[in-house]
């Protein structure tokens, strides 16, 4: 009786087996991917949550990219006489900055292996022109013309089996769709294993078509090479910049005979993501500037009728070219005096340069926005570099903010700092050239991409921005008081290292010397108690603010959210987990069980440390970066937060202090208005009687 059983539960455990081998499904999306789940090849990069298949490179430079998931997919299954059934959802956009080049195309592609890009131009990434890659399906979204290819225009879609000449091709402009407009396009592709047709919707709206634009029958077991495949995505240019951009994908695999399943398109939100993360549109082109308007025709005076006195004339002609000459040479002297000043900046641009650099500050260029001005992306005419404008507003408080980042950050070299590439300062505007960071600001790689941020690159962003500000502490001639560390001012390179960078509210201070007081100035949630209360910036204050990024960054949350406590601040709510043993409750939910607990936890309480109100109690960046990377221990952290406490002595020293300096900087600004100028210790940070509740970034 007992073999019976066995025997009877085995069988059934075996027949278990088959039925769910058989009806196993693989299924993802963008919602549920991670960074690692991804595999990035040639010029495909992650940028502010979507996957750009393509670069920005100058003409006549051509390129090609890749993205696959990065787990083989199963299309043939063993006693199955039919491949797997899938489907597949995606959202693209296709945008080329400089519309009279031609383009290149992007491909929904089933590949043998997960490491070889193709070449550029008509090959799509695909192939090479040797023809080195087979057994790859693909449906191709092209933009380029190509004989060779027997296309029919460089608008149309096209069912590729091992051969870049498509089996069934139709042009979308039928559909009225325009692949090169920039805009968001929708797809649908569904192939079904039994019945071996398979089927490519197209469109602009969320909404599936009723009428696919490809139906064709073909069995994909003739066409791939192995029962695992991989899936992704692939892009090229020729001699173009078309930027190829996957903003949404979903896919769904399965070998059930009885499957009718079509992906569901993600929410209205993340069907319209915002301006930073879509590529760009097209900008208009910038008229030439005209030599004969009304500006070029004013001259030092116009001389109408017979002048009877030529004694007169020349006095007055002599006089002219003297005060265009002395104009002139002011402009020059004045220039020289500048560039004396922040002598080790790289470089000078020209406000033309500039300007046609942004296409004229294209709204549709703007990638984001400093503390004092709005930030473009650029492509330098004269190299092809793509670089990130800073336009700082034109205020007295921005002005000073200008000054003040360019004094400071000219003359830092650090890996983890934006490099200023250069400066301007023409026609009334202040602009800042910098390295563009692909990926954006951590704050948008936590809480606005799609994907979540694996735990390694949280771990090597913290170690870098501690690092950069161990630098300006304890490494700079003069040391650099950031006064606004926060997400939104940590950048993110092309591999995920973090650049601090917007150093507009930044002090030089000599080492080991008293700070001045000033208004408070960053923003809630990153700012030491002590700060608040008297006004004076230090190294600590710093060191608090980078406790909040940490807590930030393990735990997932902003630092003042509703959602965080009763309090809803961050560093309160942590330290409440902590004192009631419950540490661990404050890490990202979202990283599963995705990370080594100890490290989690050792990173928690290094943000800990550093949000101790008491700012003697803080470590020093240097140390935290030893702690970071196990040089040194984590200093015992008190369950219960140490309270923020001055002796009454202390605290009215500090105050009347406080009150004092103030009290020099109004003395100092009411001296100055007549000149039009702001030369109090405060600077952009404490703008007396100009609005200084500016400089409280409240979130």
């Amino acid at each position: 009786m007992k073999s019976i059983s066995g025997e009877f539960y085995f069988y059934s455990i075996f027949l278990l087996f088959i039925i769910f081998s058989g009806t196993a499904a693989t299924e993802f999306d963008f919602g549920t991917l991670t960074l690692s789940s991804l595999k990035l090849l040639g010029d495909a990069h992650l940028s502010n949550g979507s996957v750009k298949l393509t670069r920005d490179l100058g003409v006549p430079d051509s390129g090609a990219g890749k993205v696959l998931y990065s787990k083989p997919i199963k299309f043939r299954q063993p006693d199955v006489q039919y491949p797997a059934s899938f489907s597949t959802f995606f959202s693209f956009s296709i945008a080329n900055l400089n519309p009279s080049s031609i383009g290149g195309g992007l491909a929904f592609v089933i590949s043998p292996d997960d490491e070889y890009v193709g070449d550029g131009g008509a090959w799509l990434g695909i192939t090479d022109a040797k023809g080195t890659q087979h057994g790859v399906v693909a449906v191709e979204f092209d933009t380029l013309m190509d004989v060779e290819f027997k296309d029919i225009n460089g608008n149309h879609v096209g069912l590729d089996l091992d051969s870049l000449v498509s089996t069934r091709v139709v042009d979308l402009d039928t559909i009225g769709v325009d692949l090169k407009s920039g805009d968001l396009v929708n797809s649908w592709v569904d192939y079904s294993g039994p019945t071996r047709i398979i089927k490519v919707y197209v469109s602009y709206s969320n909404l599936k078509p009723k009428d696919p634009i490809i139906s064709s029958t073909f069995d994909l077991n003739e066409y791939i090479l192995n029962d695992f495949m991989f899936v992704g995505f692939s892009g090229s240019t020729q001699g173009s910049t078309e930027i190829h951009s996957i903003e949404w994908w979903s896919f769904t695999s399965t070998f059930d005979e009885n499957s009718n399943f079509t992906p569901p398109p993600p929410s209205s939100t993340l069907m319209n993501p915002s301006a930073d993360s879509v590529v760009d549109p097209p900008p208009p082109s910038i008229p030439p500037e005209n030599c004969h308007n009304q500006l070029c025709k004013d001259g030092p005076g116009a001389v109408v009728g017979v002048v009877t006195a030529s004694a007169f004339f020349l006095i007055f002609c002599g006089l002219a070219i003297f005060w265009v000459y002395n104009k002139k040479f002011k402009r020059k002297t004045k220039s020289e005096t500048l560039t004396s000043d922040v002598i080790k900046t790289p470089k000078e641009f020209s406000y033309k340069e500039l300007k046609f650099a942004t296409r004229g500050f294209d709204s549709n260029r703007i990638i984001g926005h400093g503390a004092f001005g709005t930030v473009y992306k650029g492509v330098l005419a004269s190299t092809g570099d793509i670089v990130a404008v800073k336009r700082c507003s034109h205020t007295g408080q921005g002005k000073e903010e200008f000054w003040s980042e360019l004094s400071i950050i000219g003359t830092l070299r650090h890996r983890n700092l934006v490099r200023l590439q250069g400066w301007c300062h023409e026609k009334g505007e202040i602009l800042l050239v910098y390295d563009l960071m692909t990926n954006g600001s951590l704050d948008k790689a936590l809480f606005e991409s799609r994907m979540t941020l694996p735990w390694p690159y949280r771990q090597k962003i913290l170690l870098g921005v501690a690092s950069a500000l161990a630098y300006l502490h304890q490494e700079c001639e003069n040391q650099v008081i950031h006064r606004d560390i926060k997400s939104s001012n940590i950048m993110l390179d092309e591999g995920f290292n973090a650049r601090l960078g917007d150093f507009g509210l930044a002090r030089q201070v000599e080492h080991d010397k008293s700070p001045d007081a000033t208004i408070a100035a960053g923003t809630m949630g990153y700012l030491a108690p002590e700060y608040l209360l008297t006004g004076r910036a230090s190294e600590k204050t710093d060191v608090f603010s980078y406790g909040a990024v940490v807590l930030e960054v393990a735990s997932g949350r902003r630092p003042i959210e509703k959602e965080v406590g009763v309090s809803g601040n961050l560093v309160e709510w942590v330290w409440s987990l902590h004192r009631e043993g419950r540490l661990m409750v404050a890490v990202d939910p979202r990283l599963g069980k995705e990370f080594d607990e100890a490290e989690m936890r050792k990173v928690l309480l290094v943000g800990l440390a550093c949000s101790n109100p008491d700012p003697l109690a803080r470590p020093t960046m240097r140390g935290v970066v030893q702690m970071l990377i196990g040089e040194a221990e984590v200093p015992i952290v008190p369950r219960t937060k140490p309270t923020l406490s001055f002796s009454t002595s202390h605290l009215l020293m500090s105050l009347q202090d406080s009150v004092s300096d103030l009290n020099e900087m109004m003395i100092t600004l009411s001296t100055s208005s007549s000149e039009g100028s702001f030369t109090g210790r405060g600077g952009a940070g404490g703008g007396v009687g100009g609005g200084s509740s500016s400089a409280l970034d409240l979130v």
